[in-house]
């Protein structure tokens, strides 16, 4: 069997390529470092840097239970079993032939036994029937990187549905202190307006102000169970089952975790991982295409006994071995359409596994930008709660005391209600930019299912992970 270089190179000279394929590497440079970077390294398993155990068994039953991540699991088998029946290819054939025959007339009736053998067996010349095994090998890593891609986008979907339903939980205890206080607020204005000290526009205005508010919490309320509903089934349960939940807050941000390398990050991302493994099974496609353009060489074998009395049916056997090579002279361009077909389908998966490469650089980019900025908007916006306060204290006291207008008084107590919300939904969003980062810098790791499926992935032909020389991204391939 002639090694796969040895095609490049072969066909290079029967056919007058210009070149052989090339190994396929980054088709974009890649930057020295990201533009910023923490100090402690990130876990395999990301979601645990926030130390929530909840959070965490969450996660874990959303990686067993979850259909979406059941389905991927399901292409990987299917991927592996394609490996499999092309590997078969590389080995003979054997059959075993049993019939029997009756014919019968006016001379009598004849009955015929007969058993045997046949094997049939191409010998791969020129590596196509191995490039096929290569390019569905390839196939299958991919597969199996797109199941570590559609587990690490199901933990971090987990993760930011369970912190929005935090928030949302926070906000309604929010809203109901707020309504609280423009309860205990209207009732004062009603005391002061029974004595004659205030106008009666004030009392509708407050109530106002109180109704807005209760509005505001159905609207919370109403996003808690559509919030409980997707985290079910993320869960993989119906959505009507309620999600158990205790009150807490929203955590402190965890440090800022190590950014490492660009080209770390190329090797280590599953979907950068599955879109290098496509370019490889295209290239493999491509030399099988180009072997399909040779001479096949078949050899075939069969051993077998007949008779018309089954107690001699083993006494005489007939054996016979046969070559046919078989070599393509006209076809109308049909191979040569075929090799073309399959060389700008390698040169597609080129520019995809560029533009994947560029994605995940900038996915990390725009988390560290957008955590940056969002850290500065939030203490922008706790000075401006500090500042709304004190407004609303001060007008407040001057109200009551019979200076000011009331119009000044509402406008600054809506102001410090509205900047509480928004200071709680910024620090959400601080969070879901952080888990944003910790899904662009994460690696594949490894589910439940792989560590059961160690059996299956010892197997020769199931091999699927690639090693270090098959990985190669420095340079550009044009």
């Amino acid at each position: 069997m002639v090694a796969l270089t040895s095609i490049f190179v072969m066909t290079g000279i029967l056919f007058g390529c210009s070149s052989a394929p090339k190994e396929p590497n980054s088709p974009t440079d890649i930057p020295n470092e990201f533009s910023a970077s923490g100090t402690r390294k990130a876990p395999d398993r990301w979601w645990t840097a926030f130390d929530d155990e909840r959070l965490s068994s969450l996660v874990d039953q959303a990686l067993k239970s979850n259909f979406n991540l059941k389905t991927a699991w399901s292409r990987l088998r299917e991927a592996r079993s394609i490996v499999d029946r092309e590997s078969s290819r590389l080995y003979p054939d054997l059959d075993g032939l049993a019939q029997g025959e009756i014919s019968g007339g006016d001379s009598g009736v004849d009955e015929r036994l007969r058993l045997g053998l046949t094997s049939e067996y191409e010998v791969d010349l020129w590596g196509r029937i191995e490039s096929r095994v290569e390019a569905e090998r390839y196939r299958a890593r991919a597969t199996l990187e797109d199941y570590r891609t559609a587990a690490l986008s199901l933990s971090a979907e987990v993760v930011r549905t369970w912190y929005q339903l935090v928030e949302a939980h926070n906000q309604y205890d929010l809203l109901t202190d707020q309504i609280e206080t423009n309860q205990k607020v209207l009732s004062l204005l009603k005391t002061r307006f029974g004595s004659g000290q205030i106008r009666r526009a004030d009392i509708l205005r407050q109530e106002q102000l109180l109704e807005s508010t209760r509005e505001q919490r159905l609207a919370t309320e109403s996003r808690m169970q559509v919030l409980e509903h997707q985290l079910a089934v993320l869960l993989g349960k119906p959505p009507p089952e309620e999600v158990r939940y205790t009150n807490r807050d929203l955590p402190d941000l965890p440090p800022l975790p190590e950014t490492g390398l660009p080209a770390s990050l190329v090797r280590r991302r599953p979907d950068v991982v599955s879109a290098f493994h496509e370019l490889r099974a295209a290239d493999s496609d491509l030399a099988a295409a180009i072997s399909n353009q040779y001479p096949r060489l078949t050899f075939t074998a069969s051993l077998s006994t007949t008779e018309s009395d089954a107690s001699n049916l083993f006494d005489e056997w007939a054996r016979s071995f046969a070559g046919e090579l078989v070599a393509p002279l006209l076809d109308a361009g049909q191979r040569e359409a075929e090799v073309d077909r399959t060389r700008a389908i390698r040169m597609q998966r080129l520019y995809e596994y560029g533009q994947t490469i560029l994605t995940a650089f900038r996915e990390v980019e725009d988390a560290l930008i957008q955590e940056k900025k969002q850290l500065q908007r939030i203490r922008s916006l706790e000075e401006q709660v500090r500042l709304a306060k004190e407004t609303y204290e001060r007008l407040k006291y001057e109200y009551f005391n019979g200076a000011g207008d009331y119009i000044d008084v509402l406008a600054a107590l809506t102001d410090e209600q509205r900047l509480r919300r928004d200071l709680l939904s910024a620090r959400l969003a601080l969070l879901e930019f952080r888990i944003a980062l910790y899904r662009a810098l994460a690696g594949g790791f490894k589910t439940s299912r792989e560590a059961e499926d160690n059996g299956a992935s010892a197997r020769g032909c199931r091999n699927l992970m690639p090693t270090a020389h098959e990985f190669s991204i420095t340079g550009k391939t044009g």
